[in-house]
């Protein structure tokens, strides 16, 4: 009997002790991982997004209204947008002249802004971040998030994962859902909320490589809301002058 309370004595310790250096462990990976991601942050916000080309396709499904298109932006060029496709169909004059004029609008509202209009240091929540899981190439990390087009009702509503390639350290993948149904504006109400950004590196620059939002809902008490939005970014080249 003595003996067996100083067996179950022993492995009590030994569990102890494992978990308190498992703990430790996992407190010192996300400090490291934490950094990590500030650092890869940083590598995004530092990419110069506008010398760059690049294809862009675009597919969106509003309410089984679906419209798709091709374009190419083109820095170097006077007229740095092209509309190449649309709906399936080689585009007229009149509306690769519209689309153009659009951009140039959406351009100069913007500043002229050197990046992306993602901003993932506002985006992802860094005080919040926890390990999900770690291995050799990847660790995962979930975070809080905040979108304000979305409102104050959201805030709490919305969780994201990242995905960290240790390798090229950079972020390959952000997504986001909804947790619990939110109104982001007076009437409308959202059930289900997905959206995934997924990126790539390219020499040291890191690219958006593909925009996914899913969204279901209703607006106005009957009118269903169900939209699909796909963007796709393909055949980088780094301009250099």
């Amino acid at each position: 009997m003595h003996y067996q309370k100083k067996t179950c004595l022993f492995v009590l310790c030994v569990i102890a002790t494992f978990t308190s250096y498992a703990i430790e462990n996992m407190a010192e990976q996300l400090i490291i991982a934490k950094d990590k991601v500030n650092s890869a942050i940083l590598k995004f916000e530092m990419t110069d997004k506008t010398r760059w080309s690049y294809h862009l396709s675009r597919y969106e499904n509003e309410e089984g209204d679906i419209t798709s298109s091709i374009e190419q932006y083109s820095p170097q060029d006077s007229e740095p947008w092209l509309l190449k496709q649309l709906n399936g169909e080689l585009p007229t004059e009149k509306q690769i002249k519209q689309f153009a004029e659009k951009k140039q609008i959406q351009h100069s509202t913007q500043n002229g802004v050197r990046n992306s209009r993602l901003k993932l240091r506002k985006l992802i929540n860094q005080n919040s971040l926890s390990l999900v899981s770690t291995g050799e190439k990847y660790f995962v990390l979930a975070f809080d998030v905040s979108i304000d087009n979305l409102g104050k009702e959201a805030i709490g509503k919305l969780q994201g994962e990242l995905t960290y390639h240790k390798e090229q350290q950079f972020i390959e993948k952000i997504s986001i859902w909804n947790n619990a149904e939110f109104s982001p504006m007076f009437t409308a109400n959202i059930t289900e909320l997905a959206i995934t950004f997924s990126f790539l590196e390219i020499n040291g620059a890191v690219l958006i490589k593909q925009n996914e939002m899913k969204m279901k809902g209703s607006f106005a008490y009957f009118t269903e809301i169900n939209e699909t939005s796909l963007d796709q970014f393909s055949n980088y080249v780094y301009q250099i002058n």
